[in-house]
C-alpha cells in the first residue's frame, strides 16, 4: 500500500468533500480515502498495483473536482 496526498481545487461545500471522498472510496484499488473540506485535501491509502495518481485523479474529476497536485 501506499499513501499519498491529493490538494484539491477549492471545495465549495462539505458535502462536495463526502461526494469527492464518497467516489475515492468506491475506487477500484483505493484501501481508504479521507476528505478534508477546509484544507481542500484528501489522503488516499491505495494499492499501487490497481490504480496509480493518474487513476486517482481521473476518479476526482469525476465529480466536477480537479486534482491541482499532489504529494
Amino acid at each position: 500500500m501506499k499513501k499519498i496526498k491529493l490538494y484539491l481545487e477549492e471545495l465549495s461545500c462539505p458535502d462536495c468533500a463526502n461526494k469527492v471522498e464518497q467516489v475515492l472510496n468506491k475506487t477500484e484499488g483505493v484501501k481508504k480515502a479521507d476528505v478534508h473540506y477546509t484544507t481542500s485535501r484528501a489522503n488516499v491509502e491505495y494499492d499501487p498495483d490497481k490504480i496509480n495518481s493518474d487513476g486517482l485523479k481521473k476518479a476526482v474529476a469525476k465529480t466536477g473536482y480537479e486534482v491541482e497536485k499532489t504529494k
